[in-house]
């Protein structure tokens, strides 16, 4: 299988070296990099690293703000790095008021990117599936309300007490990337194979419907070079 990698995972060594980091992913044994920042390169310099590395791009965890405030340079900027997936990785969704005008962002949004020839998604964290102080599941607004796509953080769904190979059925139609992540019920991030997620029923799952895996592991222990190997060493066997 070919896998993905969030760069958020080995955030320690992009912010050291993101060139590095890049590379570092290519020869851990990730055909693809799923960005989480870009560290004041440029595009060119984004390509380069690729390039040198023999690693795709299969997105990016980008602000809303950034479109919002900065439509046409964040277009341009994604454009000449060949993202095809602009994965919004959260909001403040904690008013009415907030989700309200997140809802039209994104109904203004999805289809203008869409004529560019890029998906806009959403990445849920537990939250979302939680009903919250006003009564509501963010998570079921954006599914009724928008037509935005969803890259369903397996990990946080199960935080919230949902079945994700449930969820990624349920929004098969409104999804083409997944994150795959393990931790314990509480909340805290483990290398794959180390928490209490159904990793394999996601697997089956992802694999049944053709949604392609990115994987996050956020602990960086003891560095994040090392847990993401521990993940695809997990890939290999489990995978």
């Amino acid at each position: 299988m070919d896998y993905g990698i969030q760069l958020y995972s080995i955030r320690d060594l992009a912010k050291e070296n993101f060139e590095e980091a890049v590379a570092a992913a290519a020869r851990i044994g990730y055909a693809s990099i799923e960005f989480a920042g870009f560290f004041g390169r440029t595009s060119a310099q984004v390509n380069k690293a690729m390039e040198d590395a023999g690693i795709r791009i299969c997105g990016t965890h980008s602000g809303w703000g950034e479109l919002a405030n900065d439509y046409e340079n964040t277009l341009r900027f994604h454009k000449e790095i060949g993202n095809k997936h602009y994965t919004i990785p959260g909001a403040d969704l904690s008013t009415p008021e907030k989700l309200k005008d997140f809802v039209e962002f994104l109904n203004y949004m999805t289809p203008k990117l869409a004529a560019e020839g890029i998906e806009l998604a959403y990445h849920n964290h537990s939250r979302e599936f939680i009903v919250n102080d006003f009564g509501v599941r963010t998570h079921d607004v954006l599914a009724e309300e928008t037509n935005v796509k969803f890259e369903i953080d397996t990990y946080w769904a199960f935080v919230a007490n949902e079945d994700p190979a449930k969820v990624l059925e349920k929004y098969a139609h409104r999804m083409s990337l997944i994150h795959l992540k393990d931790g314990t019920p509480e909340g805290k991030g483990k290398s794959l194979g180390l928490g209490s997620a159904p990793l394999s029923d996601v697997v089956a799952t992802a694999k049944k419907i053709g949604l392609y895996m990115i994987v996050e592991s956020e602990g960086q222990e003891p560095d994040g070079p090392a847990e993401i190997t521990r993940c695809i060493d997990w890939l290999k066997v489990n995978g």
